[in-house]
């Protein structure tokens, strides 16, 4: 056999056999949590079942989310467009083709009014994948809550928050590093206070796998980015036992079974030590908390529902490695977005995977794992040398800014690519076992005419609205990022008085320049 199919994606040798590991004594719920962040874990409740799903216009988006929670969804999870993640309102010339493509448009608070007809903000989670504007779609959501008369106290979900990877790896950043890590530090500030069951911050390794990293270096990388978070917010005088309770990861679940499980045991044991390192004491502070989607990357357009199969073994391992939450992509993704059929099976595979195979029954059941154990013990090992090399340039955001993470992401992109070109690495229906086949699949196209009505609502709101409060609210906002002020009370006055996206971004651009 060739030796590449003895080794991991991230290059671990994989032995023959392996013997006894060192003696464990690490429990479930107890620091370093390698075992588990819960004593009972699944056994005393499911992780939380949350498809992704945005598309087109808030309308559009609104049935898709009903028709989800009718097929027993238990969160949800919201895609914006393009245009909504780099600031732009729709009827901006650089949004043009945009619009509702890749996730649902969002220009005003009356976008998010339609996003959630019928759905009480108090009694769903919510995450929403949004990062350089993430301040500003959080205040819609908490001003939807106030209008719906929930208690703030209690509202719970997760914005991503993280735009450290997006320089890194994905793109959608506006602002310069340092103003956005100070948008993101308010944001703690301002919801350890008024939304104390809020995840803040969603720091995720998704897009460092899906930019073409190994399962090593999206650790390394995600953590290293935490650990600039956790300074970050040191530095700004908040409190590690407090802020670093809302503190939750995103992590990507890629084809190779036992080294995705591996690799959410590492992640639980090292963030426990690198948050003790910063001075938690709070056990809850010290927990790796983290939602998982299976790898989009790996989805192929050639032979469509060999990605069920897939999507399965990759939410199979999400489980067996002890994630919170959970979503798995339509086995249609590599052609179009997902159809509702395709949405249903993949929530259906979570089904049949908490109520069938029995793998919920027991805590960390391959823990002892002389396999697992060591595997566990490589991926640690390999990713805390990427740590200590990233803290010896000054930490994640130097890290970033001289190009070494993008770099590093980029060779090892190449070299499993070139490991597809020339056989080593088969996927099935790609370099093996094809067949001669036309695309017959049913795909789901948005069509380009959504923006024309995104621009007509956007005129109408602003014909509608107090311009005269508009304009003072963006300028009190603007007054707060001038003179380092927490801008989320400021953020949330201008969108109740039903400012834009764009107008709210620009304001920023103006105090902080772009990147």
């Amino acid at each position: 056999m060739a030796d590449k199919l003895n080794k991991t994606t991230s290059g671990i040798e994989i032995k023959e056999v392996y013997h006894q590991p060192k003696q464990d004594i690490e429990k479930p719920g107890e620091f370093p949590f390698t075992r588990g962040i819960q004593k009972d874990m699944y056994r005393g409740r499911l992780w939380t079942m949350r498809q992704y799903a945005g598309f087109s216009t808030a309308e559009e988006s609104n049935k898709r989310y009903h028709y989800l929670l009718q097929q027993g969804t238990t969160g949800l999870s919201v895609a914006f467009d393009l245009p909504t993640q780099i600031g732009y309102d729709s009827d901006h010339d650089m949004a043009e083709g945009e619009v509702g493509k890749v996730g649902v448009a969002i220009d005003s608070l009356e976008d998010m009014e339609i996003l959630f007809d019928g759905i009480k903000l108090a009694d769903i989670t919510t995450s929403m994948t949004i990062n350089a504007t993430a301040a500003t779609l959080l205040a819609m959501y908490i001003a939807l809550a106030k209008k719906q008369g929930a208690d703030l106290s209690q509202i719970s979900g997760t914005i991503q928050n993280d735009i450290l990877k997006e320089y890194a790896a994905r793109g959608t950043y506006i602002y310069p590093p340092k103003p956005s890590m100070r948008l993101i530090t308010d944001v703690f500030e301002y919801c350890s206070k008024e939304l104390p069951k809020w995840n803040t911050i969603s720091i995720s390794g998704y897009h460092i796998r899906e930019a073409g990293s190994t399962a090593v270096q999206e650790l390394a990388f995600t953590l290293a980015n935490g650990k600039a978070y956790l300074q970050a917010a040191i530095d700004k005088g908040l409190d590690i036992n407090l802020f670093a309770q809302r503190l939750s990861f995103f992590f990507n679940c890629h084809n190779n079974f036992f080294e995705e499980i591996a690799k959410f045991r590492a992640a639980r044991r090292m963030w426990a030590n690198i948050t003790k390192s910063l001075g938690a004491t709070n056990n809850k502070a010290q927990q790796l908390r983290f939602h998982t989607q299976t790898g989009g990357s790996t989805l192929t357009a050639q032979q469509p529902q060999n990605n069920i199969v897939r999507v399965t073994n990759q939410a199979l391992a999400a489980v067996l490695g002890g994630t919170q939450s959970l979503h798995t992509n339509g086995f249609d993704e590599a052609l179009s977005l997902p159809t509702e059929e395709a949405a249903k099976i993949a929530l259906r595979t979570q089904q049949i995977i908490a109520f069938e195979t029995g793998v919920t029954q027991t805590v960390d059941p391959l823990a002892g794992s002389y396999f697992i154990e060591s595997l566990t013990d490589e991926l640690e090992k390999l990713a805390q040398a990427y740590i200590d090399r990233i803290d010896s340039m000054g930490g994640a955001v130097q890290a970033i800014e001289n190009g070494f993470v993008q770099g590093e992401i980029a060779a090892a992109a190449y070299d499993y690519q070139k490991a597809i070109e020339n056989g080593e690495q088969i996927i099935v229906g790609v370099n093996k076992y094809q067949e001669q086949e036309s695309i017959k699949q049913d795909v789901f196209r948005v069509d380009d005419s959504i923006r024309k009505t995104q621009i007509d609502k956007i005129k109408l709101l602003k014909e509608r609205r107090n311009q005269e409060a508009v304009t003072q609210k963006l300028a009190d906002l603007q007054l707060a990022a001038k003179n380092n002020l927490n801008v989320m009370p400021f953020l949330l006055a201008a969108v109740e008085e039903y400012a834009t996206l764009g107008e709210i971004a620009d304001t920023f651009r103006e105090v902080f320049g772009e990147y």
